[in-house]
C-alpha cells in the first residue's frame, strides 16, 4: 500500500515517560497539574490502524471522548478521585489527553472503539489503494 511504509509511529515514548515523570525526576519541572498523558500501543496493518490505550477505572459511557479531525485522533478521558482519606496514592486522577496523527489513507469517519479490562481499543480502517503500474507521461510542446 502506498504510504504504508512512510508512516511511522512516534519514536519518543521514553521521552514522553521522562517528561511525564517530572523531567527526569526534577519535581520543580512538573507538567500541567491535573493533565496527564495516556499510554498507548499502536499497530499498523495493510487494512487498519489500531490504537490500544491504558485507561483503567474509567466510566466508558460518560468519561471518554474520541475525536478525529484533520487526520489527528484525539482521546480524552477523566477519572475522578474516589477516596478522600488516603495517606499516599500513586493513582492519577483528573483529565487525560493524547493526540496522534493517523497514517495516510486512514478513514477516520469509519473508526470504531471498544473498551475491555481497562484497555480502550480504537480501530481505524485504511483505504485500500489499488496498485497501479508505472506509465510514461508524454511532454507536449
Amino acid at each position: 500500500m502506498a504510504g504504508l511504509l512512510e508512516w511511522r509511529p512516534p519514536v519518543l515514548p521514553d521521552l514522553f515517560d521522562w517528561i511525564e515523570s517530572g523531567l527526569g525526576g526534577f519535581p520543580a519541572h512538573r507538567g500541567v497539574p491535573g493533565l496527564h498523558g495516556i499510554r498507548v500501543e499502536q499497530q499498523l496493518t495493510e487494512d487498519a490502524y489500531t490504537l490500544r490505550a491504558e485507561l483503567p477505572g474509567i466510566d466508558v459511557e460518560k468519561d471518554i471522548e474520541i475525536t478525529v479531525a484533520d487526520d489527528v485522533l484525539t482521546l480524552r478521558a477523566e477519572r475522578g478521585d474516589e477516596t478522600k482519606d488516603k495517606h499516599h496514592t500513586e493513582f492519577r486522577y483528573g483529565a487525560f489527553v493524547r493526540s496522534l496523527r493517523l497514517p495516510p489513507g486512514a478513514l477516520g469517519d469509519e473508526a470504531s472503539a471498544t473498551y475491555k479490562d481497562g484497555i480502550l481499543t480504537v480501530t481505524v480502517p485504511l483505504a485500500t489503494a489499488e496498485k497501479t503500474e508505472a506509465r510514461t507521461i508524454p511532454v507536449r510542446r
